[in-house]
């Protein structure tokens, strides 16, 4: 899509309402600058790596080693992870099927 294109849906938007004066300004100076390409938008989450990072424990693990993944892809201590899951199995039932979810499609480091 082309520079005009974006600013003709631009325009659309703000007058549509969808848009306010200074987002319409803002989006339009970035379209402009050539800031908000394909590449911008595509730029990766931060926190991105560390979701494809996880990977469950060999060394920190009591079952199996989702909670010593988890920790170390957060920075967490496991007896953290640990207490959560419990905690929600114990109020919802919920932590034990996340965590089977967990153990079977999180990979093994």
């Amino acid at each position: 899509m082309n520079d005009a294109e974006e600013l003709a849906k631009l325009a659309d938007l703000h007058a549509r309402g969808v848009l306010t004066d200074e987002e319409f300004a803002k989006a339009k100076a970035r379209l402009l600058a050539g800031t908000a390409g394909p590449a911008a938008s595509a730029a990766p989450a931060p926190n991105l790596g560390a979701v494809n990072g996880l990977r469950r424990s060999r060394m920190d693990r009591w079952i199996g080693g989702v909670c010593g993944g988890i920790a170390r892809a957060t920075g967490l201590d496991s007896w953290v992870w640990r207490l959560i899951f419990t905690v929600l199995f114990l109020a919802f039932g919920s932590g034990i099927l996340l965590y089977i979810l967990l153990w079977i499609f999180v990979p093994e480091e």
